[in-house]
Parts: C-alpha cells; sequence; structure tokens
C-alpha cells in the first residue's frame, strides 16, 4: 500500500452542475490511464469498490436487472439500500440507483485510457460536499487501478486529505455557499 500520509488531492477540476427544474445534478469526468474494461470492473465488482466507492456492494453491479444492497461507509450510522442496475452495457455504460441518487455512468476510450463520467442527482445544499467527495474517491480509485492503493478514504476521514479545501474550491466553481458540515452529512441527501 503506498503511503496515504503523503496523499494530498488536486484542485477541484473536472465537475459542473446541471440543473432541471428542481432536480441538481453532479457531473464529473476524470481521465484515468487505464482500459475501460480494467475501469469497468472497478465500478462493478464488490471487491474492487470495497477499495474506493464511498459504499460496499454485496453483489455485482455488472448486469441489467440485478438488485444488490448498497451500505454507506462511514457514515454515522450504517446506511444500507436496496439497488438496482438498470443499465449495464460492458464496458461503456453503468447505471443503478443509490438510494434516492441516480448514478450513471460512462467509460469511454480516451489515448489509451479511459474517460470516466459520472451523473448523480443530489441535493443543491449538498452538491459541493459531493463533488468533492468523489474527487476523492476518484483519486484512490486511480491508485488501485495503478497498483498503488492508498485505502478507501470516505466520510470523516476525507477531512485529514484535502476534502475541505475541495469542498470551498467546487463551491466557488459552482457559485454556491460553502456548507459547513462533515462529508458524512452529505450522504444523507
Amino acid at each position: 500500500m503506498t503511503d496515504r500520509a503523503l496523499y494530498t488531492p488536486g484542485p477541484a477540476s473536472g465537475a459542473r452542475i446541471q440543473k432541471d427544474g428542481e432536480k441538481w445534478t453532479l457531473v464529473l469526468v476524470r481521465e484515468l490511464r487505464h482500459p475501460p474494461e480494467k475501469v469497468w470492473q472497478a465500478l462493478t465488482d464488490p471487491n474492487h469498490l470495497r477499495q474506493w466507492a464511498p459504499f460496499e456492494a454485496d453483489g455485482s453491479l455488472a448486469v441489467a436487472g440485478t438488485t444488490v444492497k448498497l451500505t454507506t461507509v462511514a457514515a454515522p450510522t450504517p446506511h444500507v439500500t436496496e439497488a438496482t442496475v438498470t443499465r449495464a452495457d460492458a464496458p461503456s455504460s453503468l447505471e443503478y440507483n443509490w438510494g434516492d441518487h441516480e448514478m450513471r455512468w460512462e467509460l469511454k476510450p480516451s489515448g489509451g485510457g479511459t474517460r470516466l463520467t459520472l451523473w448523480t442527482n443530489i441535493g443543491r445544499r449538498f452538491i459541493a460536499m459531493g463533488a468533492a467527495g468523489w474527487h476523492i474517491c476518484f483519486d484512490v480509485l486511480d491508485h488501485v487501478l495503478s497498483g498503488t492503493p492508498l485505502g478507501r478514504i470516505v466520510g470523516a476521514e476525507a477531512m485529514k486529505f484535502g476534502w475541505q479545501r475541495l469542498n470551498a474550491e467546487y463551491a466557488k466553481q459552482f457559485g454556491i455557499e460553502t456548507p459547513n458540515s462533515p462529508p458524512q452529512a452529505a450522504e444523507k441527501s
């Protein structure tokens, strides 16, 4: 495992928000140096998700029609939701719900790697927090895929790794007020 004490997230980037009526969607884009097939496995396999995602899955997300339980990690109390995979076109698109959050992932080949895009609905109050949390999760994912795992960094632990700075940077980019609450609050939105 890589020394996590040396990890510092880069500046807020690759995120935007979309508003449709009262629905807010966070859109995150990350360029990864790994092929779509490898990224797909990290997005769908419970053993891979356990290394970087803010939730645990009790089954694979790789097959449309599958229902799995997703358990939020590092929340003040365990939050378990049933997720139904509504689309699973390996290795290019994946859609499921995480509680009341719609999760849509797109994987496109890009210069020998993958352009990974996530669309997720999130309450306006929590959108900068969500962007900061996913930013750190995507950094951890990149390390996992590179064979230099940092260990999952989610919930209150993210505060030790620059989450507050990212939250403020994303809030400024999105033109919204910076809520002053810890990351686990974002998981309840």
